[in-house]
C-alpha cells in the first residue's frame, strides 16, 4: 500500500485526519509487517517492500502530515531493516516521485476541502494547482515504474535499500 496524500495546512487539519494519515501509511503497513515476519523469520528469506515517496526526503507547504508519515516509513524502514537482517530478511523502500494516478487529485480536493477558507487559502490555491497538474506534467511516469522497482528488488539476491523511481524523484 502506497497510502494516500493527507494536504491541508497543519493547523486546519484535524487531529483525527493527522491520526488516520499515520494509520493508513505506517501502522497499517507495520502491522502487516508484523504479521509476516514470523513466517520469514521460520523460512530465513523473505523480502519487506515498503513504498514510501519522495515525499518521504523532502518537504512541500501544507504537506506536513503526509510527509511525517513518509518520514516515518523511512526510519521505520531502516530499523526493521537492521533487526531483521540476521534472519536473510531484506527491507527495500520504493521512493516514487511523480506517477501519473488518482492520488494528486484526491490529495488537491483534501487540501481545499481543509484550508482553502482559512488563512492559509492563498497557499492552498496554489499548492492545490500544482497537485492537480501533475497528471499532465511531462516528467510523470506512469505506475508501471513502481511495479518494475518492486520486481527487480525482489529478483535480488542483495536488494539495494532504496529504489528511486518515477518523473522528479531524484530531484
Amino acid at each position: 500500500n502506497a497510502g494516500f496524500g493527507l494536504y491541508g495546512a497543519l493547523e486546519d487539519v484535524p487531529i483525527e485526519e493527522a491520526r488516520r494519515q499515520f494509520e493508513v501509511n505506517l501502522f497499517g503497513l507495520a502491522r502487516l509487517t508484523q504479521l509476516v515476519l514470523p513466517q520469514m523469520r521460520a523460512q530465513r528469506d523473505g523480502y519487506v517492500i515498503n513504498v514510501s515517496s519522495m515525499g518521504g526526503k523532502i518537504w512541500e507547504p501544507l504537506g506536513s502530515w503526509y510527509h511525517a508519515s513518509k518520514f516515518a516509513v523511512e526510519g521505520l524502514s531502516d530499523s526493521l531493516r537492521v533487526e531483521v537482517a540476521e534472519f536473510g530478511i531484506k527491507v527495500v523502500i520504493i521512493q516514487p516521485g511523480s506517477i501519473r494516478s488518482e492520488w494528486s487529485g484526491i490529495a488537491a480536493d483534501q487540501l481545499e476541502a481543509t484550508s482553502a477558507n482559512t488563512a492559509y487559502a492563498g497557499q492552498a490555491k496554489i499548492i492545490g494547482a500544482a497537485l492537480r497538474a501533475v497528471n499532465r506534467m511531462p516528467l510523470a511516469s506512469g505506475p508501471e515504474v513502481v511495479a518494475e522497482a518492486i520486481a527487480k528488488a525482489v529478483q535480488s539476491p542483495k536488494p539495494r535499500t532504496r529504489y528511486v523511481v518515477g518523473g522528479g524523484a531524484r530531484g
